[in-house]
């Protein structure tokens, strides 16, 4: 079957313009959400083959690396910074969104957690399945996430924030990922 990596090439923005980077980084987790998706189908097709072992490897490594940093990206330094931008204004509406979308972030690490324990057990060699429910559920939470933060968040915060805290948000990024 060879089951494709999406997610691990070089990313189509760079920390130089840090919203374009998370949007970038966007496309990546759609792609490793397929790669779930096509995952849990092969599982029940093929087994614990070498292609399932691959496949969940490089998942497990986005989901624990890559998405773990794209969430600190947002709450550590996108956030704050938007928040910032709107003082003296009426930033009720822009708490409300990024409370939302934190709440978010820590549903999809529980989600993760769930499905990172058959993944391990493929890694290890060990015989496993996916539960297609629980891989849609997870799927699901991240694609209408990230249509919200598209939508409203990036949007707002290229509105809103200007060229030095954009510098500071991309140095913080780069940082965060130790390059």
């Amino acid at each position: 079957m060879g089951l494709a990596f999406p997610g691990h090439s070089a990313p189509g923005a760079g920390f130089e313009v840090p919203l374009e980077m998370l949007g970038a980084c966007h496309r990546r987790v759609e792609s490793q959400c397929q790669t779930l998706r096509r995952l849990a189908e092969h599982l029940a097709r093929h087994g614990a083959d070498a292609d399932a072992r691959t496949a969940a490897a490089a998942i497990k490594r986005y989901f624990e690396t890559s998405a773990l940093d794209h969430h600190a990206d947002e709450e550590v330094d996108l956030f704050p910074a938007l928040l910032e931008s709107m003082a003296g204004s009426d930033p009720v509406c822009l708490r409300e969104l990024t409370a939302a979308l934190t709440a978010d972030h820590r549903e999809l690490e529980r989600r993760w957690r769930a499905l990172k324990r058959p993944l391990d057990a493929l890694v290890a060699g060990r015989a496993a399945a996916l539960d297609a429910a629980e891989v849609e559920a997870f799927v699901g939470l991240y694609a209408r996430h990230i249509e919200r933060e598209e939508a409203e968040l990036l949007p707002m915060a290229e509105r809103l924030i200007g060229a030095a805290e954009l510098d500071r948000i991309g140095r913080a990024m780069r940082e965060r990922r130790g390059v």
